[in-house]
């Protein structure tokens, strides 16, 4: 017997990619969030982050109770347009652990986060930073581009978009999407030796006029 270890649930994930996951069971996040910067990947469990629109004081305050190798999903509310997040809550989240950022709304000092190769995933890009006084909610259900998000789900991001797995169907979306990325290379062995999509897929093409 091999003693060499079995990959973990990350690793699996990340190989299996976002887009292959999103259609094996997964449910993938809205396309505005997008990698804050090229080559960003993450695939860890959420832990879940709510803010006062404009305010990100309950950010600060989970990355202080994030569990390490957690990546933090927030939603901001309304107000997207925010730099919520920048290079010192990155520097903090490293120092705790945490190993990366979903989050529906803008963040800034975006050459400094790839510096740092944190994974960052947004909707956008802004200067303007956030007070840190309103009230906020760590650990609790949040709604992150479209998608209900729970504490401890798994949160898949890659320069295709982001997935999110339900913890509780990890191993069958891993398997499902296993299944799918194997049937998709024997698709490609197929199409070198000159079969078409439409005979491999079935494709009912009768809709279709030849003009």
């Amino acid at each position: 017997m091999s003693n060499r270890e079995s990959p973990g649930p990350s690793a699996r994930l990340l190989e299996l990619g976002a887009a292959t996951l999103g259609e094996s069971g997964g449910v993938p996040l809205h396309p505005r969030l997008r990698p804050a910067w090229p080559g960003a990947r993450l695939a860890a469990p959420a832990y879940t982050v709510s803010c006062s629109p404009g305010d990100n004081l309950a950010i600060h305050v989970a990355v202080t109770r994030a569990p390490a190798g957690s990546v933090l999903v927030v939603d901001v509310g309304d107000v997207a347009e925010r730099g919520y997040w920048g290079e010192v809550l990155t520097t903090g989240a490293e120092a705790a652990g945490v190993t990366g950022l979903v989050i529906d709304g803008g963040v800034r000092d975006v050459t400094a986060l790839e510096a740092h190769g944190f994974a960052v995933f947004s909707t956008t890009i802004a200067l303007r930073g956030a007070t840190k006084q309103e009230p906020g909610s760590v650990g609790g259900p949040v709604r992150v581009g479209g998608v209900e998000i729970s504490t401890g789900d798994w949160v898949v991001g890659d320069a295709d978009g982001v997935t999110v797995v339900p913890a509780g169907r990890l191993e069958a979306v891993i398997e499902a999407g296993a299944a799918r990325a194997d049937k998709e290379t024997n698709f490609f062995r197929e199409l070198r030796a000159g079969r078409t999509t439409v005979d491999l897929l079935g494709l009912d093409t009768t809709p279709i006029r030849e003009l």
